[in-house]
């Protein structure tokens, strides 16, 4: 009966999937073998039987109290063991299960390979969740982590570890991600990589991710596949996180950058390199210094230059290229040389490109001399000098004035075969004409032209400058047609060349160039026309100017008074009646309104219908005083020079007159009430200063005997110039006036009883020095006020400084 119910309760064991356990033992190995009984000491029926899992929680009844007792029987009946028994356990909630009342930890072989069984039958979704939810043990981060090394595909790895982190018992670990990333880079699945990073970064803490090396596998496996964008994103999550990289990262992120051109990127993380104190090995030191060098930034890449001889690399040719290029281009020369010894120490071989871009820094330096030694190094060296290399070297030594040299470079150019540009050609041009070497010129020119080059407009300039200096007309003149035949406007040129004749006083080479330029249809602008008049007036070619003036005329020039009043004064100056002749029809010619002023002075008033002072004061009223207030100062002292030296004193005193009005002379008269009266003639021609003064002695006198004023003292100041003139004009009346150095002085008193002489009221009214005195026929050679060769042609602003130069 016991063996019956012991049977019976071993079916219900089997049914229940309590789970039949397989017992060891040195003499009994089937299962069959071994019989269990149970003995319900507490527990009378099998209705009552009740399992309990391991983890403690209670039953259907609410009792936690496991009561049931095993015996272990051997085939023969005999007790192996008796104790409460191996207790199932309940999925998901222990991780160990209990052989009586000893705990067992499941083995991880076991606990692995369920889970690797379970994720490889059912591979991913609900299915396989669900059936991992029912493991009887509960996982934990080492069994993961193992299942994962063993499971290939990277999707199943996938979705295991999405399961793993929804549990509770879920911790992050470096190994597993280290895992994934792995799988995910075999299977070339780098959106699933980014993915991932993103989860460690939100997963992992700072400190955490810091000590994890998976960050540093993210960026080595993304930087090898190229992905740019996804790379530096993630260098820069890291970055912010304030993580390490470690020195393979920074050299593959290094590479990556520079290889794709992305340079400042790669600078970037070479400065988050150094923070974290990691150093660049031989491969990146070879890509970072010229990509340094040739950003602009050389003080880092001379660093790193030295920190790489620190560390015994050798440098590689490119590297040191880059440096010398960048140096010479930015003119520190100094380094660039210094690199270039230190190459030739490394038993490097400059190339004919390193040749090149020292000379052209050299050159472009100026320094002239250490690019010709560099040449000459270069052409030792077997290298040939390309076409832009003797353009640059020739055009340098050609514009700093070292002619031989650069001839000789040019020379042999042509013998390279090398045809020189037009600018070549220009510079030498240039310099030899700057020279003066027309012969070298003009041989330079030949050649540029045989060769079908078109010379620059500032070749032609320079060209034709040269041939004018040297008074080669007819030479000047062909190069100038040419120079029309190539489609230049030559204008300007023939009139600069023009002006070049003007400037050095050959007037007769200039009415000839003039004239060829008529011939060829070739116009000139009025102010050089002005020019050569005023050339041909001042050497008395008298009879060539008037065409020229007629030409300025009817070209719509002005003639302005300036103008007016230089012809004005060369007539007073001529001593000959015919050129007198001449020098009238030329003041006729100007159509100035001046010159009908002049003839209307010397008409009578029947013919004026008005007195002279009217007549003066109407001319004077038609002048702009504040455009021409100076031309109208000169105008007057030139007039009155002509008016005295014609003897027409009446109306030289009524010109003085109405100019005091209108004020061109506001300080030569000065009254300081009773203490000084002063006239200052410093600034006047002789002419203007006679008649100011026998005015203004007029006016003085009228006012000391008409009435009584009486100064202490009156000054006339003449200056050094004209004081001569004046005291011998006074001596001869007996005048109380004592001359100084600058001043003749007298005292009030005794000027008034000196008007009071009949010889002195006489002089004063009208009676002054008439054209036959002696005084006249010397005022042209001692005081030549009117002298043309020192007036200006802009009126200067006070331009009676400009008569005071000519009086002396």
């Amino acid at each position: 009966m016991a063996l019956r119910n012991l049977k019976s309760l071993r079916s219900l064991f089997l049914s229940k999937n309590v789970g039949q356990m397989k017992l060891e033992s040195s003499s009994v190995c089937d299962p069959n073998s071994v019989y269990l009984k149970v003995f319900a000491s507490t527990v009378p029926r099998l209705s009552n039987f009740m399992r309990f899992y391991c983890s403690g929680k209670p039953g259907r009844e609410g009792s936690s109290e496991w009561t049931e007792e095993i015996e272990y029987l051997d085939e023969s009946g005999n007790a192996i063991y008796s104790g409460k028994g191996i207790r199932s356990t309940e999925p998901g909630s222990d991780d160990h299960f209990m052989v009586g009342e000893l705990r067992k930890p499941i083995s991880n072989v076991p606990a692995v390979a369920k889970i690797v069984e379970v994720v490889k039958r059912w591979r991913w979704g609900p299915e396989m969740e669900a059936q991992l939810d029912k493991l009887p043990f509960v996982p934990n981060m080492t069994q993961i982590s193992q299942a994962l090394n063993v499971i290939d595909e990277s999707d199943a790895s996938l979705s295991l570890f999405q399961w793993a982190k929804r549990q509770s018992w879920y911790q992050p670990s470096d190994e597993c991600f280290g895992t994934l990333f792995d799988k995910l880079n075999s299977s070339r699945d780098f959106d699933g990589v980014q993915s991932l990073f993103e989860e460690m970064v939100s997963d992992l803490s700072g400190s955490s991710l810091s000590q994890s090396g998976s960050h540093n596998r993210v960026l080595q496996y993304l930087a090898k596949a190229e992905k740019l964008e996804v790379t530096f994103c993630c260098f820069k999550k890291i970055q912010d996180l304030g993580c390490k990289l470690d020195t393979k990262t920074c050299n593959s992120l290094i590479t990556l950058f520079l290889n794709k051109g992305l340079p400042y990127k790669a600078f970037e993380i070479y400065e988050n390199m150094e923070k974290d104190g990691c150093s660049l090995d031989a491969s990146t030191y070879d890509m970072m210094i010229p990509s340094l060098a040739k950003s602009g930034r050389l003080d880092a890449a001379m660093k790193l230059f030295s920190e790489m001889k620190g560390k015994s690399y050798r440098p590689n040719p490119g590297i040191l290229v880059a440096l010398i290029d960048t140096m010479g281009k930015a003119g520190r020369l100094d380094s660039a040389m210094k690199v270039y010894i230190e190459m030739q120490g490394f038993g490097w071989r400059a190339s004919g490109a390193m040749y090149a871009s020292m000379i052209e820094s050299y050159v472009k330096a100026g320094k002239l001399e250490t690019a010709l030694k560099l040449w000459d190094e270069m052409k030792k060296a077997g290298f040939r000098p390309n076409y832009g290399l003797y353009t640059l070297i020739v055009e340098a030594h050609a514009k700093s004035g070292k002619l031989e040299i650069a001839m000789s470079i040019f020379s042999d150019m042509e013998k390279a075969a090398f045809l020189p540009t037009p600018s070549t050609y220009s510079s030498l041009l240039e310099m030899q004409s700057a020279a003066g070497q027309v012969d070298a010129a003009m041989k330079l020119y030949n050649s540029m032209t045989n060769a079908s080059l078109r010379p620059s407009l500032a070749t032609y300039t320079s060209l034709l400058t040269l041939l004018a200096k040297k008074k080669l007309l007819d030479v000047a003149a062909k190069i100038l047609l040419e120079m029309k035949a190539m489609g230049y406007s030559v204008e300007v040129s023939a009139s600069d060349v023009l002006m070049v004749y003007i400037k050095d006083g050959s007037i007769d080479l200039g009415l000839k160039w003039l004239s060829f330029m008529g011939s060829s249809s070739i116009r000139t602008n009025n102010f050089i026309i002005r020019q050569l008049f005023e050339s041909c007036m001042k050497s008395g070619l008298y009879e060539s100017a008037k065409p020229l003036l007629e030409t300025y005329v009817n070209a719509a020039a002005r003639v302005d008074l300036i103008l007016y009043t230089s012809i004005l004064a060369h007539l007073i100056r001529c001593q000959d009646e015919q050129k007198e002749r001449h020098l009238m029809s030329i003041l006729s010619a100007t159509k100035h309104k001046a010159h009908a002023f002049l003839c209307g002075l010397f008409t009578g008033p029947e013919q004026r219908k008005q007195p002279v002072l009217t007549f003066v004061r109407e001319f004077f009223q038609g002048i702009d005083f504040e455009v021409e207030e100076g031309a109208a100062r000169y105008f007057v002292n030139v007039l009155l020079n002509y008016l005295v030296l014609m003897g027409q004193i009446n109306r030289a005193r009524c010109v003085w007159k109405v100019s005091y009005e209108n004020k061109l002379f506001p300080k030569a008269i000065v009254f300081d009430q009773h203490i000084a009266w002063s006239l200052d003639v410093r600034n006047l021609s002789i002419g203007a200063a006679l008649i100011a003064v026998a005015h203004t002695l007029h006016r003085f006198r009228k006012r000391m005997l008409y009435y009584g004023m009486v100064p202490r003292r009156i000054k006339l100041v003449t200056g050094p110039t004209l004081k001569l003139v004046i005291a011998q004009m006074l001596s001869s009346l007996e005048s109380p006036f004592e001359v100084s150095k600058v001043v003749l002085r007298a005292t009030g008193d005794s000027v008034s009883e000196w008007f009071k002489k009949p010889i002195v009221q006489q002089f004063l009214l009208n009676e002054i020095p008439s054209r036959s005195d002696i005084l006249m026929h010397k005022l042209n050679v001692l005081f030549p006020s009117s002298a043309p060769e020192i007036r200006s042609l802009s009126p200067p602003k006070p331009l009676m400084r400009g008569k005071k130069m000519e009086q002396r």
